[in-house]
């Protein structure tokens, strides 16, 4: 990915050797949690169950053995389509990003809002749909990119609103890519804190910690690799690719808004 090479050639592991080692004891506890449910439930299932309007997909196992929960208010095949607007609009803006690619901090620090507010103007007919990466992790060491994925799946498990709301604070709060935050589920669960919605919320809470939606997560970084996409971010509006980022930054949000409204059909 040509936007985060550079820094990926720099990789510096700043987390002390305890902390590493709690983090990874972390991660073992969800593994073992989830393979004494599987135990206890038996062999692999299908089971399909709606209940309160939350559907919960017990198809296929992920990586780690976790089953599919798909998140309420996701849509698409194995629900790894996130929109937010109008499903039915004429236009579409596509995002991709990967949680810890600093320059995504840096295009939505800009311009998330003013995407946001293009999407809730209902004169334009303009949805946004999100499209999240993990290749960080691979390229340099960590899970900050599927654990920040997994939480805002658990977010999106609330509202739509609060997975926008959380994906801004999430990026509002980036650490550096060479620093695997993310891989931290206390620090995901403080920075929800600041979303009203998540605030206090038991439900998302025990989400994030058990990774509830890590399968969920692997199938939208599945997605995200079946495009053609050499950087992130990348921004497309009807399937044509605009520029976010400048030789001194990102673009700002007049011309960002310019380069939507003119790719926009009647």
């Amino acid at each position: 990915m040509d936007n985060t090479m550079s820094s990926r050639n720099n990789w510096e592991n700043k987390q002390s050797a305890r902390e590493r080692m709690r983090i990874e004891r972390e991660r073992q506890a969800k593994r073992d949690k989830t393979r004494r449910q599987l135990l206890a439930g038996g062999a692999v299932v299908a089971v399909l169950a709606i209940a309160g309007g939350i559907g919960v997909a017990v198809a296929s196992m992920g990586e780690d053995d976790r089953p599919l929960v798909v998140p309420a208010n996701a849509t698409g095949e194995n629900g790894t389509t996130v929109v937010y607007g109008d499903k039915n609009a004429k236009n579409t803006v596509d995002v991709y990003e990967d949680m810890r690619c600093p320059f995504c901090a840096q295009f939505e620090q800009a311009n998330g809002k003013t995407l946001t507010k293009l999407a809730d103007d209902e004169s334009l007919s303009l949805k946004v749909e999100y499209n999240f990466g993990t290749f960080i992790d691979s390229n340099a060491g960590g899970e900050g990119s599927t654990n920040a994925l997994t939480a805002l799946g658990a977010a999106l498990n609330e509202s739509t609103d609060a997975f926008v709301a959380y994906h801004q604070v999430l990026f509002e709060n980036h650490p550096e890519e060479t620093d695997d935050k993310y891989g931290d589920d206390a620090y995901l669960v403080e920075l929800a804190q600041k979303v009203p919605a998540l605030k206090g919320n038991k439900d998302f809470e025990k989400a994030v910690k058990d990774g509830t939606y890590e399968a969920w997560a692997a199938k939208v970084s599945e997605k995200f690799n079946e495009n053609d996409i050499s950087g992130t971010p990348t921004v497309e509006v009807n399937g044509e690719k605009i520029e976010v980022l400048g030789s001194t930054g990102p673009v700002g949000p007049e011309e960002f808004t310019k380069q939507v409204k003119d790719r926009l059909k009647d």
